[in-house]
C-alpha cells in the first residue's frame, strides 16, 4: 500500500468534437499530503506532486450522466494508495454543470470516445507515461458510466426511443478499444445493449454491483449483460442489500445530505460509509488480478 497520493487536473483535447474537457488524475506519489479543498469535498492529497516510479495499471472512472468526477473520490484515493493511477474524466456536456446532451445521440457517441482520449492522454503524458503499465486500462462506470464502459470495451450500442428521432433504432459509432482489460459496473444503465449480439465482443472481466432498490437501473440491466457476453465464467455479479442508486456514490458531507438532493439519500437503514468500507476494497482486489 501507498503512504501517499497525488492529484492534479489536466485539460484533454478532442480536436474532433473542438472541445476539451477536465480529468482529474489521483496517483500514487512520495509526497506527503494533506487536506485539500475540493469544491465542497475535502481530500488528503498533495497537490501536482510527481508520481511515484512503478508500472501502475490505468483505471478510469466514468461518471454517471449530469454528475460529476468527485463524486467517485473516495473510490479513487483508495485505488492510488493501493497501486493505481486513476483518471476521473468530466464527460463533456453530461454532468452536473451543463446537460445538455442528456438523451442524445451524439452524447452515446461520445462518452466512450472521451474515455479512449483520457486513456490517450495519460498513456502519452510526460509524467504518467512513465509510471503506467503499458495496455492495462481498467474501466469504473456508474450508471451512464456502465454504458460508456461497456461500448469502449467492445459493446455494440442502438439508439433508444430518446435518442431516435426517426422511431427506429439505429447503430451507435463507437470503436472498441484492446486495452481495456477489466470491467467494474456499478448499477449501470446498459439499455442500449439489448439487442442481440450486442455484447458478444466484449472480453474483458467484468464485476458487476446492483443495488437492491434502484429506482433508475432495473434488475434486466444486469441480466442483458449476464446473458449478452461470450463468456458467464468472465461476468461477476452482486446484488447489494438495501442500496440505492446513489448508494455508490461517496459519502456527502453533512451540509449537503438533504431529502432535497437524491444522490445523497439512501433507502432506510443503509449505511454508506461502512458500505464503501467494504466497497473499495472489493473492487480494488477485483482490478489487482485483472489489470
Amino acid at each position: 500500500m501507498n503512504d501517499y497520493v497525488g492529484y492534479d487536473v489536466l485539460a484533454v483535447e478532442d480536436k474532433a468534437m473542438n472541445l476539451s474537457f477536465p480529468l482529474t488524475v489521483l496517483y500514487p506519489s512520495s509526497t506527503p499530503g494533506w487536506p485539500e479543498s475540493l469544491g465542497p469535498y475535502e481530500l488528503n492529497v498533495a497537490l501536482k506532486a510527481p508520481p511515484k516510479a512503478g508500472a501502475w495499471p490505468l483505471v478510469l472512472v466514468s461518471h454517471g450522466g449530469g454528475s460529476t468526477p468527485l463524486v467517485y473520490r473516495t473510490l479513487a484515493h483508495y485505488l492510488a494508495r493501493h497501486g493505481f493511477v486513476v483518471g476521473l474524466p468530466e464527460h463533456p456536456f453530461n454532468h452536473r454543470g451543463n446537460n445538455t446532451w442528456e438523451y442524445t445521440a451524439q452524447n452515446l457517441v461520445a462518452r466512450p470516445h472521451h474515455l479512449q482520449l483520457a486513456a490517450d492522454a495519460l498513456l502519452h503524458h510526460p509524467q504518467f507515461a512513465a509510471v503506467l503499465k503499458p495496455n492495462a486500462v481498467a474501466i469504473v462506470g456508474h450508471s451512464m458510466g456502465g454504458y460508456a464502459a461497456l461500448a469502449l470495451a467492445g459493446g455494440l450500442p442502438m439508439t433508444g426511443p430518446r435518442e431516435s428521432p426517426a422511431g427506429a433504432p439505429e447503430p451507435v459509432a463507437t470503436v472498441a478499444d484492446g486495452r481495456v482489460r477489466a470491467l467494474v459496473l456499478l448499477a449501470p444503465a446498459t439499455g442500449w445493449f439489448s439487442h442481440p449480439g450486442a455484447l458478444r465482443q466484449v472480453q474483458a472481466p467484468i464485476l458487476l454491483l446492483s443495488a437492491e432498490h434502484d429506482a433508475h437501473t432495473p434488475p434486466e440491466y444486469a441480466q442483458l449483460v449476464r446473458d449478452g457476453v461470450p463468456d458467464p465464467a468472465q461476468f461477476t455479479h452482486r446484488v447489494v442489500a438495501n442500496a440505492g442508486h446513489f448508494s455508490f456514490l461517496s459519502p456527502f458531507p453533512a451540509a449537503r445530505v438533504s431529502p432535497d438532493f437524491p444522490p445523497s439519500q439512501d433507502p432506510p437503514g443503509f449505511d454508506r460509509a461502512r458500505f464503501h468500507e467494504e466497497l473499495n476494497p472489493e473492487i480494488a482486489s477485483f482490478l489487482a488480478q485483472h489489470v
